[in-house]
């Protein structure tokens, strides 16, 4: 076919039409290309690096603060990093309180507390999808929470103790890496929540001094008490790791090379975002004063790891940084990098109605499961520590008139500790009382007695008209907890010494005279160790509650009245008196916890009674020898001698051959079973020859030292009811 001669002018029009559709077609492509941070079909890296390249550095410093900005022309809506779900999602309103985390702790049952983390962020997701859709980003009501609080609780003075899972590395370890498995989910490809393991690290007080405080801590303790948990948690892939206010070995942990960079980043592959505590940066300049202005510091920060900063030195102060080169721009890319990782993996750029998350809404939050489950949880955190002559369970036939008593007795406080959330559905310890109990039996309530009074009570002629007293005494989160909240606190958070309130303890002993011939039972609530000696000849029974959160009352009366055995355990060792231990600002082991402390103690580790008896034995023995590799496996047979069905938590300990600084001894397994009575279980029990590995100060690592070593197997770190010899190699 013959060539179409087209007229000059009608080539000139197809030309242009053709460069046109070109044109267009190169700008359609850039962009998609320019938007494909938004494709969910993108690999995660490639999204993050497409969003960098778009961003100046303006934008990107804006986002390194826990108030990230918003940046409307990318479609970036503002986000407050800052949400806490320490036992239930906090400060944000409606949501369900789970005991506290020392409560938690007290359970020995990881399963039971990612239940309790998988509804958190049940409720978190719920809360956030209800306020996105409304176009709201308010502070408590995201998806990125600073939760949980794994630092050791190694002094009982320590006031934020009760947010801890108790002193020891190994239970610590356990029930943080539940609570993030919880938070975050078990999707591969999104997170549910985002949890953080704070405060990185030795942390534990005192309060008052923490924005300037120097711990001195040498290698062997900070590796083998320390930094364990901190590990399993990045080995279980927490996505965020905050930094504490305090020095370590003079090296502000919020700009430490030594230990966000060196050893959580390069050591131990950490690939998550690093949060500094609030106003924790500030502190490196203004009270540690190892750096002159917050310019040095916001660069210091990032090299050392940090991502984002809980204040707004990053923000107001990384540009000058960079104009004075002492960051670079590929620096402050790495640190949005790890950030922005979390928000995409949490779904933020992506279409909300395509996560697996997105049906969640006002049905989850404090339903029907989720108070179940805090009572459930309420139930098996209780510890009994006395109780004469078997009084309890009550009879409720025995019992036709009942007067509960005391400061805490209808005290919100003493039921939800600290870092809580608020519902209309809170149980106190009067209401559970007189729940259980129905129509027929006579219940009273008088407050008795306050903190400070030792000479004027109320409710002791009521009590001695009743069948038995309940008296409800003990610390609140206003007299224990963190500098600022625990204002009651004269040691600014902490504790001075173990004492219960002085009015409480001159109440139980005028209660005792006034009623000296009807059973007193006695509930105690607080957040960490106290003097329980005080008050323990005036009572016939004793139940330590922690704080319970929002099923307090019905989670005693179901012990109350043998509806449940009591199962709780020590997460921490109750000493008699703070003259027993070292210097609260020491922060060497020696001479702390169970691990190192060899004197006379009110109540062990572990330690925690039960209305029945369980008897122990050996269905087979451990090996002889070991090596590095190889795990002990414990087979023992458990059975309920007792008349009422109950839940065991079997200990397992391991003491280790003579050498210096040895822990006298350590928890190494545990688990709790569910026993009916006259029946028996078997429990199998794993302690790899790895996990007895100690640090070796002079070749700086992990070394198994040959020897004979002793496991005994009980209730408690110091019940011995099944025991065996090994030798390692």
């Amino acid at each position: 076919m013959a060539p179409i001669h087209y007229p000059i002018k009608t080539k000139i029009i197809l030309r242009l039409i053709t460069y046109s559709a070109l044109l267009l077609l190169t700008v359609n492509a850039h962009a998609q290309n320019s938007e494909s941070y938004k494709d969910a079909g993108q690999p995660i890296e490639s999204r993050i690096k497409n969003l960098i390249s778009q961003l100046t550095l303006a934008e990107k410093v804006s986002l390194l603060g826990y108030r990230a900005e918003a940046v409307p022309r990318l479609g970036i809506p503002a986000y407050n990093w800052w949400n806490e779900g320490l036992h239930g999602v906090a400060r944000a309103g409606q949501a369900t309180i789970f005991p506290q985390a020392i409560g938690m702790a007290a359970t020995f049952n990881p399963a039971l507390l990612q239940q309790v983390a998988t509804a958190i962020s049940t409720e978190a997701r719920a809360k956030y999808n209800l306020t996105s859709q409304q176009n709201k980003h308010l502070q408590y009501m995201g998806l990125t929470f600073w939760s949980p609080n794994i630092n050791i609780f190694r002094d009982p003075r320590w006031g934020r103790g009760q947010e801890t899972y108790g002193e020891d590395p190994f239970l610590t370890a356990n029930m943080g890496v539940a609570y993030v498995k919880g938070m975050q989910g078990n999707d591969v490809n999104h997170l549910k929540t985002s949890a953080t393991a704070k405060h990185f690290v030795a942390h534990s007080g005192p309060e008052a001094v923490r924005d300037s405080f120097d711990a001195i801590v040498d290698e062997k303790d900070l590796r083998e008490t320390y930094l364990p948990a901190f590990k399993a948690l990045v080995d279980n892939g927490v996505e965020s790791v905050m930094t504490a206010y305090n020095r370590v070995n003079n090296e502000p942990n919020s700009v430490s090379t030594s230990y966000l960079k060196n050893i959580l980043m390069n050591e131990w592959g950490f690939k998550g975002h690093v949060v500094t505590d609030c106003g924790a940066l500030d502190d490196v300049f203004l009270t540690h004063k190892v750096m002159p202005s917050g310019v040095e510091v916001a660069a210091a920060a990032i090299k050392a790891g940090v991502s984002l900063d809980c204040s707004s030195i990053l923000q107001n102060d990384l540009l000058q940084a960079v104009k004075q080169n002492l960051v670079t721009e590929a620096e402050i890319n790495a640190a949005l990098t790890r950030l922005l990782r979390t928000q995409f993996k949490l779904g933020f750029f992506d279409d909300a109605a395509k996560s697996p998350y997105a049906t969640y809404g006002a049905d989850s939050i404090s339903n029907a499961a989720h108070v179940a489950l805090s009572r459930r949880a309420a139930q098996q955190s209780m510890v009994l520590l006395k109780n004469s002559n078997n009084i309890l369970p009550l009879k409720k036939g025995n019992y036709s008139s009942i007067t509960v008593l005391g400061s805490n007795a209808t005290s919100m406080d003493a039921m939800v500790g600290s870092y809580h959330g608020v519902n209309s559905q809170m149980v106190d310890f009067v209401e559970g009382v007189t729940a259980a109990v129905g129509l027929g039996t006579r219940v009273e309530y008088d407050l008795g007695c306050s903190y400070t009074d030792t000479t004027h009570f109320g409710g002791i002629w009521a009590a001695g008209n009743s069948d038995v007293a309940i008296a409800v005494i003990g610390l609140t989160p206003v007299m224990e907890g963190e500098a600022g909240d625990a204002f009651l606190s004269p040691t600014v958070g902490d504790k001075a010494s173990l004492s219960l309130p002085a009015g409480n303890i001159a109440f139980m002993k005028a209660l005792r005279k006034g009623v000296p011939n009807k059973p007193i039972i006695a509930v105690v609530t607080a957040g960490s160790a106290v003097d329980i000696a005080a008050i323990e000849p005036y009572a016939d029974a004793i139940i330590l509650a922690w704080y319970p959160g929002q099923q307090a009352g019905n989670a005693f009366a179901d012990l109350l009245f043998g509806e449940v055995s009591p199962s709780g355990h020590l997460p921490l060792t109750f000493y008699k008196s703070v003259n027993d231990l070292p210097d609260f600002k020491s922060y060497a082991m020696k001479n702390r916890t169970y691990r190192y402390f060899n004197g006379a103690v009110e109540y062990p580790f572990g330690f925690g009674l039960s209305y029945t008896q369980f008897a122990y034995n050996w269905i087979e023995k451990p090996a002889a020898t070991y090596s590095l590799n190889d795990v002990i496996n414990l087979q023992l047979n458990v059975k309920n001698v007792g008349n009422l069905d109950a839940d065991e938590v079997v200990q397992a300990y391991i003491e280790y051959p003579n050498a210096e600084r040895m822990p006298l001894k350590e928890l190494k397994a545990f688990k709790r079973v569910s026993i009916l009575k006259g029946s028996q279980s078997a429990v199998n029990l794993r302690v790899a020859l790895k996990d007895l590995q100690k640090w070796d100060l002079k070749k700086h690592s992990w070394k198994l030292y040959p020897g004979t070593y002793q496991v005994f197997v009980g209730s408690s770190s110091t019940d011995k009811k099944l025991t065996a010899a090994f030798t390692v190699n």
